[in-house]
């Protein structure tokens, strides 16, 4: 369940239509309140599981950790969601009594379930039904979270609300036909995160923690609390359990600012140490208070400690100092930076424009080649060429293009080229704006013999070339694309991948546009359709850089249509490169103690707006008691 992901579950788009639109960031957290005790001897050792529906199909997406032996569970794993307004993405959360370590055994007992959407949330009413290989048993209420799932919803009127804008929502959690379980309730809270803007990592450690074990020594986790503006306390990330140390050091966690203090840096926080108890009754060892401002300035000034008190005994213990200390061992921030920051920063995109010159097209004199001139009616690569350039053009700050040709016998000599200017300048092979592209194709075309073959790698090259030296500079200054127009299968396909694997590593990216009905099926290749472009070396591609896009399928579709498919991975491609390489936008330097900007997996997928059925991510956790 990564973070983002490609809506991949739902079938492809059909030819011409609308991709779905780019989503917004949704961080479901959950806890539950009197769930039911299936455990003779103890209590129930609680976990969730999030299911999503697509096409009629409830499809697992998470699992949160077990909290053990607790019948009021407070979940650190985090769901990041994609929310889409325009859609009902129906939600369901399937609560579990987990057996075995791992807490995913097929035996595990079902304590209740609530059904939802993410963005309209209804009073419902969830009867389970033993469907789908869902096992049932009396007295049990069922076992076992296997499966696609098999609860049904039976809305009940009632007035709606949403979530994303309530924020946090209350339900009963419900057995078999609609009983209420109890007085179990599980509580979701919901948070927009489209305008997060950074990660931390952190790690802790503390000292001298006090011994709360009679025979050895206390086993000391860690949880983090943010404090929201109404004074409530949101469970941040809650650290593994360190057995049998009262120096403990915890694993290193990443969390995203927005989920640590909502992004205002000054809003109080509050860590709790607690000695573990395998039976849910953690002694409590101390806590201390702080904001990330200070953590970074305490940490900076290499003072980043706090005293651990446990306030009872402070007011009991005249000569009291503290319960141990807690120190902030490391701190890296990452901030997050969108392709709308690189633009208005002064990113610059610049285009070239590379048409298939070669005999394979036809002669243009016969009304069925692929570069016939008929002054009525424009050809396929002017359709595709306006079209596509079009959408081009506004990503292309001077508007002026660069336009190559490759694959036909060009004047005076007549030789095979597979990189000239179609304006015949070699000096300036740029023309103002795509009408300049369109009537430098119109002029060349009776002045060139279609030859071949469909070598693109020297195209590739000699754009990466101007993109090296632009990655010289280590600045965010410019961005190339370059969009390849071709009537067929490259025919130096193993130089082709090795030009696109070393590309991968510059600030460029590469569209291919195929045009004509040919059988494009090895192109998709290049796309990385089949898995990660790899060299014949076997080197593989640093970024996914390439899309490749039949113009068949394109040519009945909007200008929005056109828009998405052909732009769609181009934000998360330019948003990816200057990340990998730490640079921000100009303009914006690094602060002290920040890492370079970063995205995340589930960031950079999302960049653009390739998708097609819902997913979720997780956030989250080394374990947890």
């Amino acid at each position: 369940m990564s973070g983002g992901s490609e809506r991949g579950a739902a079938a492809a788009p059909a030819p011409g239509s609308v991709p779905a639109p780019c989503a917004s960031k949704v961080e479901l957290r959950l806890s539950c309140r009197h769930l039911l005790d299936r455990d003779p001897l103890t209590k129930s050792d609680p976990s969730v599981v999030l299911l999503q529906q697509a096409q009629s199909q409830w499809v697992q997406m998470g699992r949160t950790e077990v909290v053990r032996s607790s019948l009021h569970p407070v979940f650190s794993t985090v769901f990041t969601v994609d929310y889409y307004f325009e859609e009902v993405q129906r939600l369901r959360f399937e609560v579990y009594d987990s057996h075995g370590p791992s807490g995913l055994g097929s035996q595990d007992d079902f304590l209740g379930g609530m059904e939802c959407t993410l963005g309209q949330v209804r009073r419902v009413s969830v009867a389970l039904h033993p469907e789908s290989g869902r096992k049932e048993r009396e007295g049990a209420e069922g076992q076992g979270p296997r499966g696609p799932g098999a609860v049904s919803c039976h809305p009940i009127p009632g007035s709606s609300v949403q979530i994303v804008a309530q924020k946090k929502m209350t339900r009963p959690l419900l057995l078999k036909f609609g009983r209420n379980a109890g007085k179990s309730s599980i509580t979701v809270v919901a948070e927009d995160i489209s305008g997060n803007n950074g990660y931390v990592e952190l790690s802790f450690q503390a000292r001298k923690l006090d011994d709360k074990d009679l025979f050895s020594k206390s086993d000391p986790f860690l949880e983090l609390y943010r404090v929201n503006a109404d004074n409530s306390e949101q469970l941040v990330y809650r650290t593994e359990v360190v057995k049998n140390n009262l120096s403990p050091v915890w694993e290193p966690f990443t969390v995203s600012l927005n989920s640590l203090c909502s992004c205002e840096e000054t809003r109080p926080l509050k860590g709790l140490v607690w000695d573990h108890d395998s039976r849910g009754k953690h002694d409590f060892i101390g806590e201390f208070s702080t904001t990330f401002a200070e953590m970074q300035k305490a940490f900076s000034d290499d003072r980043a400690q706090w005293d651990c008190v446990n306030t009872k005994y402070k007011h009991k213990k005249r000569n009291y100092r503290n319960s141990g200390v807690v120190v902030l061992a490391g701190l890296k921030l990452h901030r997050v930076h969108s392709f709308l920051d690189y633009i208005m920063g002064g990113c610059q995109i610049h285009c070239t424009v590379a048409i298939d010159f070669t005999a394979s097209n036809g002669d243009p004199r016969n009304s069925c080649s692929l570069h016939h001139i008929d002054p009525g009616q424009p050809n396929e690569y002017l359709r595709a060429l306006l079209a596509v350039g079009e959408v081009c053009q506004d990503y292309d700050s001077d508007k002026r293009f660069s336009a190559l040709g490759f694959g036909a016998r060009i004047p005076p000599k007549y030789e095979v080229s597979h990189d000239f200017a179609i304006n015949f300048n070699p000096e300036d092979d740029e023309c103002e704006g795509i009408q300049g592209v369109v009537e430098a194709y119109q002029n060349c075309l009776p002045k060139v013999q279609l030859y071949g073959p469909t070598n693109v790698a020297p195209i590739i090259s000699k754009v990466a070339r101007m993109a090296a030296a632009e990655e010289r500079t280590g600045e965010a200054s410019q961005y190339y694309i370059l969009l390849i127009l071709t009537d067929g299968v490259v025919t130096d396909m193993a130089d082709t991948r090795e030009a696109i694997v070393r590309a991968s590593h510059l600030p460029m990216s590469i569209i291919i546009v195929g045009v004509g009905n040919a059988d494009f099926t090895d192109m998709q290749t290049l796309d990385g359709e089949d898995g990660v472009l790899r060299s014949p070396r076997g080197e593989p591609v640093l970024r996914d850089i390439v899309q490749f896009l039949p113009f068949r399928e394109l040519k009945s579709a909007s200008p929005a249509a056109l828009a998405k498919c052909v732009l769609a991975e181009v934000p998360r491609q330019v948003v990816e490169y200057y990340s990998h390489k730490e640079l921000p936008p100009r303009g914006l330097g690094s602060l002290p103690g920040e890492a370079g900007p970063r995205s995340s997996p589930e960031d950079a997928r999302q960049g653009g707006c390739k998708q097609a059925a819902p997913t979720a991510s997780v956030s989250s956790t080394f374990g947890g008691p």
